[in-house]
């Protein structure tokens, strides 16, 4: 006969809810694929064809792919993830005493301060080594 129109109220709300949990389980699908491949590269314990092979498996066939890989080797993926925020900070850190001129004036003390009572420097060295540490010099340097 003729064209339909569809209006907002053809669409039912539950339809609504549906589209948008189809949706999000989507999205939900291309974060989880994301998350194996980088695993899959970030892993240093897999050789180059072990992830050439995981990375054709995962592509080749995606839902089936995923799904062996993270019931094989789903456990190690927070691990991985773990040692690599802990890698990241401890770098970050580093660069942040580096850049901030290195050992503190309060971790020189208490290092010599440990020296002097283990008897590797004496009380004259100790306080020569406290007076350059305070006045801004490292001791050694």
């Amino acid at each position: 006969m003729g064209t339909r129109l569809y209006l907002a109220y053809d669409y039912p709300v539950l339809g609504a809810f549906f589209t948008m949990l189809w949706f999000a389980l989507w999205i939900l699908w291309f974060f989880l694929l994301f998350r194996v491949v980088f695993d899959i590269f970030r892993d240093d314990g897999l050789g180059g064809w072990a992830k050439a092979g995981w990375l054709a498996f995962v592509v080749v066939l995606p839902y089936l792919g995923v799904l062996v890989y993270l019931i094989a080797r789903g456990a190690g993926m927070g691990r991985r993830e773990a040692e690599q925020a802990q890698r990241r900070k401890r770098e970050f850190d580093a660069y942040v005493r580096e850049t901030a001129g290195g050992h503190s004036s309060t971790g020189e003390l208490a290092r010599l301060s440990e020296m002097r009572r283990q008897g590797t420097i004496s009380e004259e060295e100790f306080a020569r080594a406290k007076e350059l540490v305070l006045s801004g010099h490292r001791p050694g340097s």
